[in-house]
Protein backbone atom coordinates (compact mmCIF):
# COMPACT_ATOMS: atom_id res chain seq x y z
CA UNK A 1 0.00 0.00 0.00
CA UNK A 2 2.90 2.62 0.95
CA UNK A 3 4.50 1.55 -2.36
CA UNK A 4 1.00 2.56 -4.33
CA UNK A 5 0.39 6.12 -2.19
CA UNK A 6 4.37 6.67 -3.30
CA UNK A 7 3.70 6.05 -6.96
CA UNK A 8 0.44 8.19 -7.35
CA UNK A 9 2.20 11.07 -5.10
CA UNK A 10 4.82 10.91 -7.07
CA UNK A 11 2.69 10.79 -10.21
CA UNK A 12 0.69 13.69 -9.48
CA UNK A 13 3.74 16.09 -8.31
CA UNK A 14 4.50 15.69 -12.05
CA UNK A 15 1.20 16.43 -12.92
CA UNK A 16 1.54 19.88 -10.77
CA UNK A 17 3.72 21.47 -13.26
CA UNK A 18 7.47 22.70 -12.73
CA UNK A 19 9.38 24.46 -10.73
CA UNK A 20 8.92 28.18 -11.76
CA UNK A 21 7.32 31.77 -10.96
CA UNK A 22 4.42 31.98 -10.98
CA UNK A 23 3.37 35.92 -10.15
CA UNK A 24 0.87 35.79 -7.23
CA UNK A 25 0.83 39.68 -7.25
CA UNK A 26 -0.80 39.46 -10.93
CA UNK A 27 -3.47 37.25 -9.59
CA UNK A 28 -4.65 38.74 -6.66
CA UNK A 29 -4.00 42.53 -7.10
CA UNK A 30 -5.67 44.89 -8.98
CA UNK A 31 -5.40 45.45 -12.84
CA UNK A 32 -5.59 43.09 -15.73
CA UNK A 33 -1.84 41.83 -16.77
CA UNK A 34 -1.57 42.80 -20.64
CA UNK A 35 -0.06 39.46 -21.57
CA UNK A 36 -0.80 35.83 -20.65
CA UNK A 37 2.97 35.62 -20.13
CA UNK A 38 3.12 38.17 -16.97
CA UNK A 39 0.93 35.45 -15.18
CA UNK A 40 4.03 32.91 -15.19
CA UNK A 41 1.32 30.26 -15.10
CA UNK A 42 3.92 28.69 -18.08
CA UNK A 43 7.64 28.06 -18.09
CA UNK A 44 7.46 27.40 -21.62
CA UNK A 45 4.02 29.57 -22.86
CA UNK A 46 5.01 29.11 -26.86
CA UNK A 47 4.80 24.49 -25.33
CA UNK A 48 2.39 25.55 -23.04
CA UNK A 49 4.93 24.02 -19.99
CA UNK A 50 3.19 24.02 -16.84
CA UNK A 51 4.81 25.82 -13.87
CA UNK A 52 4.84 24.23 -9.98
CA UNK A 53 1.37 24.74 -8.82
CA UNK A 54 -0.37 24.11 -11.97
CA UNK A 55 -2.35 20.56 -11.89
CA UNK A 56 -3.69 20.09 -14.86
CA UNK A 57 -7.37 18.30 -14.80
CA UNK A 58 -10.29 17.10 -17.52
CA UNK A 59 -13.93 16.50 -16.94
CA UNK A 60 -16.04 13.69 -17.61
CA UNK A 61 -18.60 15.26 -19.45
CA UNK A 62 -17.24 18.33 -20.66
CA UNK A 63 -18.75 22.33 -21.95
CA UNK A 64 -19.30 21.87 -26.04
CA UNK A 65 -17.49 24.82 -27.38
CA UNK A 66 -17.69 24.37 -30.95
CA UNK A 67 -15.90 21.57 -30.74
CA UNK A 68 -12.92 23.34 -29.76
CA UNK A 69 -10.18 20.93 -27.49
CA UNK A 70 -9.07 22.36 -24.23
CA UNK A 71 -6.08 22.27 -21.84
CA UNK A 72 -7.35 23.13 -18.45
CA UNK A 73 -5.25 24.00 -15.13
CA UNK A 74 -6.36 24.35 -11.67
CA UNK A 75 -3.09 26.86 -10.03
CA UNK A 76 -3.10 27.00 -6.20
CA UNK A 77 -0.27 29.02 -4.55
CA UNK A 78 2.39 27.32 -2.26
CA UNK A 79 0.97 25.78 0.83
CA UNK A 80 -2.86 26.04 0.05
CA UNK A 81 -5.32 23.45 -0.32
CA UNK A 82 -8.74 23.45 -2.46
CA UNK A 83 -11.75 22.04 0.22
CA UNK A 84 -13.40 19.43 -0.97
CA UNK A 85 -17.51 20.01 -1.67
CA UNK A 86 -19.78 17.66 -2.38
CA UNK A 87 -21.97 19.25 -4.52
CA UNK A 88 -20.76 22.48 -5.89
CA UNK A 89 -17.43 23.62 -7.18
CA UNK A 90 -14.09 23.06 -4.80
CA UNK A 91 -13.58 25.45 -2.64
CA UNK A 92 -10.59 27.83 -3.65
CA UNK A 93 -8.89 30.16 -1.83
CA UNK A 94 -7.78 33.63 -2.35
CA UNK A 95 -5.28 33.65 -4.66
CA UNK A 96 -6.35 30.56 -6.96
CA UNK A 97 -6.58 30.67 -10.90
CA UNK A 98 -7.96 28.66 -13.16
CA UNK A 99 -6.68 28.39 -16.52
CA UNK A 100 -8.04 27.45 -19.83
CA UNK A 101 -7.05 27.21 -23.39
CA UNK A 102 -8.69 26.48 -26.28
CA UNK A 103 -7.60 25.29 -29.87
CA UNK A 104 -8.28 23.00 -32.90
CA UNK A 105 -5.21 20.49 -34.06
CA UNK A 106 -3.37 21.93 -37.28
CA UNK A 107 -0.81 19.41 -38.84
CA UNK A 108 -1.60 17.40 -36.22
CA UNK A 109 -0.54 19.59 -33.68
CA UNK A 110 -3.07 21.95 -30.83
CA UNK A 111 -3.01 25.12 -32.05
CA UNK A 112 -3.92 27.59 -29.32
CA UNK A 113 -6.44 30.29 -30.45
CA UNK A 114 -7.66 31.79 -26.85
CA UNK A 115 -6.93 31.44 -22.74
CA UNK A 116 -9.86 32.19 -20.61
CA UNK A 117 -8.73 32.60 -16.32
CA UNK A 118 -10.32 33.10 -13.45
CA UNK A 119 -8.70 35.02 -10.75
CA UNK A 120 -9.97 34.68 -6.93
CA UNK A 121 -9.09 37.66 -5.72
CA UNK A 122 -9.81 39.20 -2.34
CA UNK A 123 -13.36 40.39 -3.54
CA UNK A 124 -14.46 37.10 -5.55
CA UNK A 125 -13.84 35.64 -8.92
CA UNK A 126 -12.40 37.80 -11.56
CA UNK A 127 -12.82 36.29 -15.28
CA UNK A 128 -10.01 37.87 -17.86
CA UNK A 129 -9.77 36.89 -21.64
CA UNK A 130 -6.57 36.06 -23.38
CA UNK A 131 -5.87 35.53 -27.15
CA UNK A 132 -3.16 34.21 -28.66
CA UNK A 133 -0.88 35.96 -31.18
CA UNK A 134 -0.36 33.97 -34.97
CA UNK A 135 2.95 32.39 -33.78
CA UNK A 136 1.78 31.16 -30.85
CA UNK A 137 4.31 32.76 -28.45
CA UNK A 138 1.98 34.39 -26.35
CA UNK A 139 -1.70 35.49 -25.81
CA UNK A 140 -2.72 39.55 -25.43
CA UNK A 141 -5.60 40.57 -23.25
CA UNK A 142 -9.11 41.10 -24.70
CA UNK A 143 -11.49 42.72 -22.48
CA UNK A 144 -13.81 43.48 -25.04
CA UNK A 145 -13.71 39.80 -26.25
CA UNK A 146 -13.13 39.45 -30.43
CA UNK A 147 -13.91 36.91 -33.27
CA UNK A 148 -11.35 34.90 -34.98
CA UNK A 149 -11.81 33.16 -38.40
CA UNK A 150 -11.90 29.30 -37.88
CA UNK A 151 -12.18 26.45 -40.00
CA UNK A 152 -11.54 22.46 -38.59
CA UNK A 153 -13.14 19.44 -39.45
CA UNK A 154 -15.82 17.41 -36.20
CA UNK A 155 -15.38 13.82 -35.50
CA UNK A 156 -18.09 13.09 -38.31
CA UNK A 157 -15.67 14.66 -40.96
CA UNK A 158 -17.55 17.13 -41.45
CA UNK A 159 -15.91 20.46 -42.85
CA UNK A 160 -16.56 23.68 -40.85
CA UNK A 161 -16.15 27.19 -41.04
CA UNK A 162 -16.97 29.82 -38.39
CA UNK A 163 -16.78 33.15 -37.06
CA UNK A 164 -15.09 32.03 -33.41
CA UNK A 165 -16.46 33.98 -30.67
CA UNK A 166 -14.26 34.68 -27.85
CA UNK A 167 -16.30 35.81 -25.21
CA UNK A 168 -16.11 40.03 -23.46
CA UNK A 169 -15.01 39.91 -20.00
CA UNK A 170 -19.09 40.70 -19.01
CA UNK A 171 -19.76 37.63 -21.05
CA UNK A 172 -18.50 35.65 -18.70
CA UNK A 173 -20.18 36.72 -16.03
CA UNK A 174 -23.21 35.17 -18.44
CA UNK A 175 -21.97 31.53 -17.26
CA UNK A 176 -19.87 31.96 -14.23
CA UNK A 177 -22.52 34.53 -12.50
CA UNK A 178 -24.37 32.63 -9.46
CA UNK A 179 -26.59 34.67 -7.81
CA UNK A 180 -25.05 37.55 -9.15
CA UNK A 181 -21.20 36.69 -8.04
CA UNK A 182 -18.85 34.79 -10.51
CA UNK A 183 -18.06 31.28 -9.67
CA UNK A 184 -16.18 28.48 -11.42
CA UNK A 185 -18.64 25.99 -13.10
CA UNK A 186 -16.46 22.47 -14.14
CA UNK A 187 -14.31 22.12 -11.02
CA UNK A 188 -17.47 19.93 -9.16
CA UNK A 189 -16.38 16.86 -7.65
CA UNK A 190 -18.58 14.52 -9.55
CA UNK A 191 -17.08 16.13 -13.13
CA UNK A 192 -13.49 15.54 -11.80
CA UNK A 193 -13.77 12.43 -10.11
CA UNK A 194 -12.08 9.68 -12.90
CA UNK A 195 -8.87 8.68 -13.94
CA UNK A 196 -7.93 9.37 -10.14
CA UNK A 197 -7.52 13.01 -10.54
CA UNK A 198 -8.93 13.61 -6.81
CA UNK A 199 -6.52 11.15 -5.38
CA UNK A 200 -3.87 12.89 -7.38
CA UNK A 201 -4.59 16.09 -5.68
CA UNK A 202 -4.89 14.97 -2.43
CA UNK A 203 -1.77 13.14 -3.02
CA UNK A 204 -0.30 16.40 -3.97
CA UNK A 205 -1.50 17.99 -1.11
CA UNK A 206 -3.73 20.37 -3.08
CA UNK A 207 -6.89 19.07 -1.76
CA UNK A 208 -7.98 18.84 2.33
CA UNK A 209 -9.78 15.51 2.37
CA UNK A 210 -11.66 12.91 0.09
CA UNK A 211 -14.42 10.65 1.40
CA UNK A 212 -14.57 7.32 -0.32
CA UNK A 213 -17.93 8.01 -1.51
CA UNK A 214 -17.07 11.11 -3.34
CA UNK A 215 -19.95 11.38 -6.24
CA UNK A 216 -19.06 10.76 -10.08
CA UNK A 217 -20.70 11.82 -13.40
CA UNK A 218 -21.30 9.95 -16.69
CA UNK A 219 -19.25 10.25 -19.42
CA UNK A 220 -21.56 11.26 -21.98
CA UNK A 221 -20.29 9.27 -25.30
CA UNK A 222 -19.67 6.22 -22.40
CA UNK A 223 -22.27 3.69 -24.59
CA UNK A 224 -21.83 1.12 -21.36
CA UNK A 225 -23.17 3.90 -19.09
CA UNK A 226 -27.15 4.75 -18.59
CA UNK A 227 -28.85 6.87 -21.30
CA UNK A 228 -30.75 8.88 -18.75
CA UNK A 229 -27.34 9.53 -16.87
CA UNK A 230 -25.17 10.30 -20.21
CA UNK A 231 -27.80 12.86 -21.29
CA UNK A 232 -28.52 14.63 -17.97
CA UNK A 233 -24.85 15.08 -17.64
CA UNK A 234 -24.70 16.50 -20.85
CA UNK A 235 -27.75 18.71 -19.81
CA UNK A 236 -26.42 19.77 -16.57
CA UNK A 237 -22.85 20.48 -17.51
CA UNK A 238 -24.07 22.49 -20.87
CA UNK A 239 -26.90 23.99 -19.88
CA UNK A 240 -27.09 23.93 -15.73
CA UNK A 241 -24.88 26.78 -15.30
CA UNK A 242 -28.13 28.76 -16.29
CA UNK A 243 -30.75 26.73 -15.70
CA UNK A 244 -30.90 26.62 -11.76
CA UNK A 245 -32.48 27.99 -9.40
CA UNK A 246 -30.02 30.71 -8.87
CA UNK A 247 -28.54 31.03 -12.44
CA UNK A 248 -29.47 33.57 -14.83
CA UNK A 249 -31.84 31.29 -16.73
CA UNK A 250 -33.82 30.90 -12.83
CA UNK A 251 -36.92 32.43 -13.95
CA UNK A 252 -37.24 30.30 -16.74
CA UNK A 253 -38.47 27.37 -13.81
CA UNK A 254 -36.41 24.86 -15.91
CA UNK A 255 -33.90 23.68 -14.17
CA UNK A 256 -31.49 21.23 -15.36
CA UNK A 257 -29.18 20.13 -12.55
CA UNK A 258 -28.77 16.52 -11.99
CA UNK A 259 -29.97 16.96 -8.33
CA UNK A 260 -33.36 18.19 -9.90
CA UNK A 261 -35.90 15.24 -9.45
CA UNK A 262 -39.17 17.47 -10.43
CA UNK A 263 -40.39 16.31 -13.59
CA UNK A 264 -41.85 19.08 -14.38
CA UNK A 265 -38.91 21.28 -13.30
CA UNK A 266 -36.85 19.28 -15.69
CA UNK A 267 -39.31 20.17 -18.22
CA UNK A 268 -41.28 17.37 -18.97
CA UNK A 269 -44.88 18.83 -20.38
CA UNK A 270 -43.33 21.95 -19.01
CA UNK A 271 -44.68 25.18 -20.40
CA UNK A 272 -42.17 27.83 -21.35
CA UNK A 273 -42.71 31.15 -19.36
CA UNK A 274 -42.15 33.27 -22.38
CA UNK A 275 -43.58 31.84 -25.95
CA UNK A 276 -41.82 33.71 -28.60
CA UNK A 277 -39.33 32.51 -31.41
CA UNK A 278 -37.27 30.37 -28.94
CA UNK A 279 -40.31 27.83 -28.65
CA UNK A 280 -41.26 27.77 -32.65
CA UNK A 281 -44.32 26.09 -32.55
CA UNK A 282 -44.11 23.54 -30.15
CA UNK A 283 -45.77 23.89 -26.46
CA UNK A 284 -43.41 22.17 -24.07
CA UNK A 285 -39.61 21.81 -23.10
CA UNK A 286 -39.68 18.51 -23.47
CA UNK A 287 -42.87 15.87 -24.51
CA UNK A 288 -41.71 12.27 -23.29
CA UNK A 289 -41.13 9.96 -26.65
CA UNK A 290 -41.50 12.84 -28.85
CA UNK A 291 -38.23 14.61 -29.51
CA UNK A 292 -39.65 16.63 -32.74
CA UNK A 293 -42.27 18.59 -30.12
CA UNK A 294 -40.18 19.43 -27.43
CA UNK A 295 -38.64 23.07 -27.59
CA UNK A 296 -35.53 21.64 -25.52
CA UNK A 297 -34.02 19.96 -29.02
CA UNK A 298 -35.30 22.97 -31.07
CA UNK A 299 -33.20 25.30 -29.45
CA UNK A 300 -30.14 22.56 -28.97
CA UNK A 301 -30.68 22.13 -32.89
CA UNK A 302 -30.28 25.69 -33.93
CA UNK A 303 -27.51 28.38 -34.56
CA UNK A 304 -30.09 31.13 -34.48
CA UNK A 305 -29.17 33.65 -32.24
CA UNK A 306 -32.42 34.04 -31.17
CA UNK A 307 -33.39 30.12 -30.63
CA UNK A 308 -29.91 28.86 -30.02
CA UNK A 309 -30.02 27.06 -26.35
CA UNK A 310 -26.82 27.47 -25.03
CA UNK A 311 -27.00 31.16 -26.01
CA UNK A 312 -23.26 31.45 -26.04
CA UNK A 313 -19.77 29.63 -26.76
CA UNK A 314 -21.14 27.99 -30.24
CA UNK A 315 -21.59 29.10 -33.71
CA UNK A 316 -22.23 24.78 -34.50
CA UNK A 317 -24.82 22.36 -33.67
CA UNK A 318 -23.28 19.70 -31.66
CA UNK A 319 -24.45 17.03 -33.35
CA UNK A 320 -23.56 13.74 -30.79
CA UNK A 321 -25.01 15.71 -27.67
CA UNK A 322 -28.40 16.50 -30.00
CA UNK A 323 -28.61 12.57 -30.73
CA UNK A 324 -27.86 11.74 -27.15
CA UNK A 325 -30.39 14.26 -25.90
CA UNK A 326 -33.56 12.73 -29.05
CA UNK A 327 -32.46 9.26 -27.94
CA UNK A 328 -33.14 10.20 -24.24
CA UNK A 329 -36.32 12.02 -24.88
CA UNK A 330 -37.50 8.97 -27.31
CA UNK A 331 -37.04 6.54 -25.00
CA UNK A 332 -39.57 8.14 -22.32
CA UNK A 333 -42.44 6.37 -22.35
CA UNK A 334 -45.30 8.76 -24.09
CA UNK A 335 -48.02 10.39 -21.75
CA UNK A 336 -50.50 13.15 -22.21
CA UNK A 337 -50.17 16.62 -20.01
CA UNK A 338 -50.70 16.16 -16.40
CA UNK A 339 -50.79 12.87 -16.51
Amino acid sequence: MKALLGAVALFAAALIGRPGGVNDAAITGEGYPARLSEFGFFTDLAARMPAQGLFRYDLDTPLFSDYAAKERYIYLPAGARAKYDPDGPLDLPVGAALVKTFGYPVDGRFKPLETRVLLHRAGGWVPIPYVWNAEGSDADIRRAGTRIPVAFVDPSGERHAISYAVPNQNQCKDCHGLAGRVTPIGIKAHYLNHGGQLEKMLAAGMLDRLPPDAPRVARWDDQAAPLDARARAWLEINCAHCHNPRGAASNSGLFLDLARTDPEQRGLFKRPTAAGRGAGTRDFDIVPGVPDASILLYRMESTDPGIAMPELGRATVHKEGVALVRQWIESMPKSAPGR
